[in-house]
């Protein structure tokens, strides 16, 4: 339970139990039901604190759709009840027939405006149509992300995970890095920076800056509440702030993982394009690159050094870096 809501949830049910105990002295005959007032008092109390816990996750968003159902719904039963199909009839019965349109129409309009409720916002007084407001999972961009350089790659490619969040205290870091006097860092922040025109660039990206600034110390520390308390994930390289998010329940996205869990799977048998850069420690042998960074060891293909020859795989060995990819020149097999 909520340390701020505990002790308001407690003197509501107190304040319960004391108005029933001071409703007996403005009513002689119940004063000696004043016991019995203060316990329904409290049970009262109790009641609407439960009532409470079940409507925890009802947002406001929920709350505005119900209000604009029961709005319509009462409308709609309303102008049918003043219509001449109940100018005539028995009373009794047109009383019953307009209590069932009006318990009818209510639940009908609450219950479509609920399930529609991510198509408008109600704000009150007014109701203003707004279609496009729906929720989105939220990524928060860490600095580490920006200058690794992937998530401008990702989101030009339409794969997007959601909104981004770039907070303005990740935007000043990013600067600090730029500005730095060691050439190795500043060239790191001034790349971060190019990463972020590229986002900005990007037209159909939901970019967003967060301008509100978290009471915390550490970057890292302020990147987790910020999640915490909006609700989303982190975008980040950094294996420190990925532990810490994931101490604190917040989930990370990591552009590695992005990259391991898409590479192609290889088996024996399957030709592949290489390109040969060098050659490899046995005689004929060079050593070249797949896209995603795997080594390939193609047999006898030394002479084809510089270009880019198809071969099919031999074996595959699993290495600290990777995979390891023994192949074959197709080509020579076809002579």
């Amino acid at each position: 339970m909520n340390r701020t809501l505990l002790p308001i949830r407690l003197v509501f049910v107190l304040l319960c139990a004391v108005v029933g105990w001071l409703v007996c002295y403005t009513i002689t005959e119940w004063d000696a039901f004043r016991l019995k007032a203060s316990l329904f008092g409290l049970m009262l109390g109790v009641l609407v604190v439960l009532v409470d816990l079940l409507l925890k996750g009802f947002s406001l968003r929920g709350l505005s759709a119900i209000t604009f159902g029961l709005g319509v719904g009462c409308l709609i039963s309303f102008l049918i009840s003043v219509s001449p199909l109940f100018s005539e009839g028995d009373r009794e019965t047109i009383y019953l027939v307009r209590l069932g349109l009006f318990l009818v129409s209510t639940y009908l309009c609450t219950v479509i405006a609920l399930r529609g409720k991510d198509e408008f916002n109600l704000v009150i007084p007014y109701v203003r149509f707004v279609p496009h407001e729906v929720d989105v999972p939220l990524i928060i961009v860490d600095t580490s992300a920006l200058i690794d350089g992937r998530i401008a790659r990702i989101c030009h490619s339409g794969f997007a995970p959601g909104a981004l969040i770039i907070p303005r205290f990740v935007l000043n870091e990013l600067q600090g890095i730029a500005d730095s006097h060691e050439p190795l860092r500043r060239a790191r922040g001034r790349r971060g920076l190019d990463t972020l025109g590229e986002l900005r660039r990007i037209k159909l990206l939901d970019l967003r800056i967060q301008e509100s600034e978290a009471k915390r110390s550490e970057v890292e520390a302020k990147l987790v509440f910020l999640a915490t308390s909006m609700k989303a994930k982190v975008i980040t390289t950094d294996q420190n702030l990925a532990k810490l998010a994931e101490f604190h329940g917040v989930i990370c996205i990591n552009p590695g993982d992005l990259a391991r869990a898409i590479q192609p799977i290889l088996a024996v048998g399957e030709a592949v394009d290489v390109d040969l850069v060098k050659p490899g420690k046995e005689d004929g042998q060079a050593v070249g690159y797949l896209l995603d960074g795997s080594m390939v060891v193609v047999n006898e293909a030394k002479s084809a050094i510089g270009m880019r020859i198809a071969a099919e795989i031999i074996s595959i060995m699993p290495s600290a870096g990777g995979r390891l990819i023994f192949a074959r020149p197709i080509m020579r097999e076809n002579v």
